[in-house]
């Protein structure tokens, strides 16, 4: 396996949930606080968030795709580890861009906007497990082969 393959995981899960944290604790707050109108703001919002979900179901596909080595009867350890929270990440950012945002854009009531944030918060946590228990056995990994025999 060369270098880029055994820390692939790790960069992904990287990127996914920086990512979340950009968009949702940084940039959609900042346009919320900062646009005149509230529908210009939510607009901005909607549009930095379809992108996010493409950012997630690209991490969470590829994720997917380098979970098993092609002829490997096993999945790689750190995929056994954090598969639940790769597909729940992935199905909620799913359900969140195209079940819970053409609602809030619809503005059929405040509970699709409660419900969207709490998919949002819940997709976080998702993608900072994953990324805490990749680099966790990255970092055994790392130690195992520097070991001297």
């Amino acid at each position: 396996m060369t270098p880029l393959q055994a820390r692939l995981p790790l960069l992904l899960a990287a990127l996914w949930w920086g990512s979340l944290t950009a968009m949702g604790g940084v940039a959609v707050p900042v346009l919320q606080a900062h646009l005149s109108s509230p529908t210009q703001a939510a607009a901005a919002c909607a549009a930095l968030l379809a992108a996010q979900t493409w950012i997630s179901i690209a991490c969470c596909a590829l994720l997917l795709v380098v979970s098993k080595r092609k002829y490997a009867e096993r999945q790689e350890a750190w995929a056994q580890a954090v598969m639940v929270f790769v597909l729940g990440g992935l199905l909620l950012a799913l359900v969140a861009q195209y079940g819970m945002a053409p609602r809030v854009a619809a503005r059929q009531g405040a509970v699709w906007q409660y419900a969207a944030v709490a998919m949002q918060v819940l997709q976080w946590l998702c993608a900072l497990c994953t990324l805490w228990k990749v680099a966790a056995l990255a970092g055994r990994g790392e130690e195992e082969a520097t070991l001297p025999a």
